[in-house]
């Protein structure tokens, strides 16, 4: 199975997740040696921490 939400670390050290099709995707770049990475459900990354973005 392909996971497609990126999990990626804000500047201010947010965790945030992010779904395909929403303005940030394209641009949102993994760093997994940052412990950025992918979740296969809102679901998972939510119980890992994550939160959805803001607005």
């Amino acid at each position: 199975m392909t996971c497609t939400i990126k999990g990626n670390i804000s500047a201010k050290g947010d965790r945030i997740y992010h779904l395909p099709g929403t303005s940030a995707y394209t641009r949102t770049v993994i760093d997994e040696r940052a412990g950025e990475g992918m979740f296969c459900t809102e679901d998972e990354a939510k119980a890992a921490g994550w939160r959805a973005p803001r607005g």
